[in-house]
């Protein structure tokens, strides 16, 4: 009798760790899945600003210092609709940064995903897009922002600061991309 019980015990130890295991893979998997649609969301932007060259400036609309204001999740510093007013070459390019904006916009708010009733689910926790220009370098640095599930460490960029709780659940991807000035 006290083997049987001896083995339940040992057995259930072991059922407890694999459900431990279960739920860390199951979080780690998500935040895969997050930062994998956050790099299709950062690069759809990039191809953007890289495809409508000649009026690359409409696109940049963030401070990089301040991290504001952003495209995607509403409420506190959001830019609302994109509006290009300068660094355009004539309308038609400006219409089309202006609609580059705003698709990047609702793929950031989750258009992509929609639950039965259609509201947009989104890939990813309070997604937040930032696109902000050096003057100085000529670069400009698109980031994708959320909230990551677990605490790890505080990305150098500062879009979506302040929005996630602790710094340290904020995650971000970013690229920068130098558009040359051809003679």
């Amino acid at each position: 009798m006290i083997e049987v019980l001896v083995s339940l015990v040992i057995a259930v130890i072991g059922l407890l760790g694999l459900v431990g295991i279960q739920a860390f893979a199951h979080q780690a998997e998500l935040e895969s899945y997050q930062r994998a649609q956050a790099l299709i969301l950062l690069n759809d932007m990039a191809e953007r600003i890289n495809a409508n060259r000649a009026s690359a400036a409409c696109y940049a609309f963030t401070d990089a210092a301040a991290g504001t204001p952003h495209l995607g999740t509403t409420g506190t510093d959001y830019l609302g609709t994109p509006n290009c007013s300068s660094g355009f070459v004539n309308t038609q390019t400006r219409l089309l940064a202006n609609s580059d904006m705003a698709e990047w916009d609702a793929a950031l708010q989750g258009a992509a995903e929609k639950d039965s009733a259609g509201t947009s689910l989104g890939a990813m926790v309070g997604a937040r897009g930032c696109v902000s220009f050096d003057a100085a370098t000529s670069i400009f640095t698109v980031v994708v922002a959320w909230q990551g599930m677990t605490e790890t460490f505080e990305p150098v960029v500062k879009c979506g600061t302040t929005h996630y709780g602790p710094e340290t659940r904020r995650r971000a991807v970013w690229t920068t991309i130098r558009i040359a000035t051809l003679s």
